[in-house]
């Protein structure tokens, strides 16, 4: 059943990078995974479900790629902003699979969906130290996933070279974390400290 399931989303990670899951038919995933059609049902209950659960699936990488930058990172704002520079470097490096998890219909928002567990861990620690507005509390995770979305979402569609990258993934750090309550200064040093230049993949 694992092995099924596995090449039922690698199916969906190929048909999904150009169509969204409404486009794409059951038999078609199916073909392309070489399984049975009710297979497909064994392991979800609808289209949207397998969409969701490929993006799922790319969602989990880009949190595997955040959890290792911020490794020992002590600053919860700047593990908040460094969520947003992985973010944007993966927009860069991986485009394609990118547009799969912008894809999603239904991205998970809640602050108990285990993904986000992270970045309200990190929201949380930074209001207890008194570094955000007391309404992150509530707001700030949605508010930084929206961020986070729309800054991939641009990166991929305008393809920018890397200065412009750049230059825009500060511009969004000012402002975000600005936005949740940061003060400038530390916003500046963060900045300057985990803003790095940014490489755009030309392949």
């Amino acid at each position: 059943m694992q092995r099924t399931r596995a090449a039922l989303l690698a199916a969906g990670s190929e048909l999904l990078v150009d169509r969204p899951i409404d486009a794409i038919a059951i038999d078609e995933v199916v073909s392309r995974a070489g399984v049975a059609k009710g297979s497909f049902f064994n392991h979800f209950v609808d289209k949207q479900a397998f969409g969701a659960a490929v993006a799922a699936e790319v969602r989990t990488e880009l949190e595997a790629r955040v959890a290792a930058a911020n490794a020992g990172v002590q600053d919860p704002v700047a593990r908040i902003a460094g969520g947003m520079c992985v973010a944007a470097q993966f927009a860069l490096e991986h485009p394609r699979r990118t547009r799969i998890l912008l894809r999603s219909q239904s991205p998970p928002t809640s602050r108990s969906y285990p993904l986000n567990r992270g970045l309200r861990e990190d929201i949380d620690a930074a209001l207890a130290l008194n570094l955000l507005r007391p309404e992150a509390r509530n707001a700030g995770l949605l508010y930084w996933l929206g961020l986070c979305q729309v800054l991939m979402a641009n990166l991929v569609e305008t393809r920018p070279t890397g200065n412009q990258a750049t230059l825009l993934l500060r511009e969004m750090m000012m402002l975000g974390l600005c936005g949740l309550g940061a003060s400038p200064g530390h916003v500046t040093e963060l900045i300057t400290r985990t803003a790095s230049d940014l490489a755009v993949d030309t392949h």
